[in-house]
């Protein structure tokens, strides 16, 4: 049998409020592993409320890389992850430690792990020429357009999601191919990592969308609008950047235009947050090789620590160095 010789790394994934935040850190001070966030939204600085960011004592404690990397105003993109990610996991591997890679934004994972396809470059002319119809019909008719020649990228990709549905037609018109048959290409190089995949899966919906809910509202209380209100006095960002269309600050960023009350902003931020909890529940099942976790079924703590002493070969070793070779 041949030894597969790749450097350890652990992916810890789930579904917002789930639990993965305090789950990475007890794993942290019981082994020797370099926290690596994997967020759409904690890249961006100044999305510290309603991304439910680690607050800076947690941070401060407990480093994670790919944390308020960004500036809101500049978009963030997979491939500009995964290049990230990967720089980031050889910097906790020099330093003697384990890259934990923990979040919920499953296409980050699979672009890391599986590749990128090779899609072409935004063309602006095509990309306005788009934009300008989606002014006349709608971006629910464009969608529908989209979904007809690429149904998995239509079942995929959300309606009112009208960045990726503009992608998505953008990369017909260039290619002459749909986005999945595209993507399905992936990368042709093996992934140099060997990966133990731990996923927080929770069975009852009805409990996750009490914590979602409770959540949001102690965002809320903690100043969320305020914080968007700052993000918005700063003038230069608007409510199509991938940052402002992050669940919850869309929804708030609509509220602050004079879209509803305060009773449907809140309404509707649960609602989104939910509905992203269920797509990444959706992705969490794909993920057949992953060790599952329900976190509403006692603390998953025994469980990971078993796995985790298994893939790595050595007991915990409170924030040890690894031995060498690991």
């Amino acid at each position: 049998m041949t030894l597969d010789h790749r450097p350890l790394a652990v992916f810890l994934m789930g579904p917002t409020a789930s639990g993965k935040t305090a789950l990475a850190c007890s794993l942290a001070d019981r082994y020797p592993m370099g926290l690596i966030s994997v967020d759409s939204a904690l890249v961006y600085r100044g999305l510290d409320i309603g991304s439910a960011k680690p607050d800076a004592a947690t941070l401060a404690r407990y480093p994670h890389e790919l944390v308020d990397i960004r500036d809101p105003a500049q978009p963030y993109s997979a491939a500009d992850f995964r290049s990230d990610a990967l720089a980031a996991m050889d910097r906790v591997r020099k330093a003697g430690r384990v890259p934990l890679l923990v979040g919920g934004t499953g296409l980050y994972f699979r672009a890391l792990q599986q590749g990128l396809s090779d899609l072409p470059e935004a063309d602006p002319a095509v990309r306005e020429r788009i934009g300008a119809e989606a002014a006349r019909v709608g971006w629910a008719t464009m969608h529908e357009r989209m979904a007809e020649r690429d149904p998995v990228a239509g079942a995929r990709i959300r309606p009112g999601d009208a960045q990726r549905v503009q992608r998505a037609l953008e990369v017909m018109e260039l290619t002459g191919r749909t986005l999945t048959e595209l993507q399905q290409g992936g990368s042709r190089e093996p992934f140099p990592w060997r990966v133990l995949k731990l996923a927080l899966l929770p069975d009852d919906r009805k409990l996750l969308h009490e914590r979602i809910a409770a959540r949001f509202d102690t965002m809320i209380a903690g100043g969320f609008l305020d914080e968007v209100k700052r993000l918005r006095a700063r003038g230069d960002l608007h409510a199509e950047l991938p940052a402002i269309r992050a669940v919850g600050y869309r929804q708030a960023w609509e509220y602050l235009d004079g879209q509803g009350d305060a009773t449907n902003f809140r309404d509707r931020g649960i609602y989104a947050t939910r509905q992203l909890a269920k797509r990444q529940i959706t992705w969490l099942r794909g993920e057949l090789d992953a060790r599952t976790f329900d976190p509403d079924r006692g603390d998953p703590l025994p469980g990971a620590d078993v796995a985790l002493q298994q893939f790595l070969g050595m007991p915990r070793a409170s924030r040890a160095a690894l031995p060498a070779g690991i």
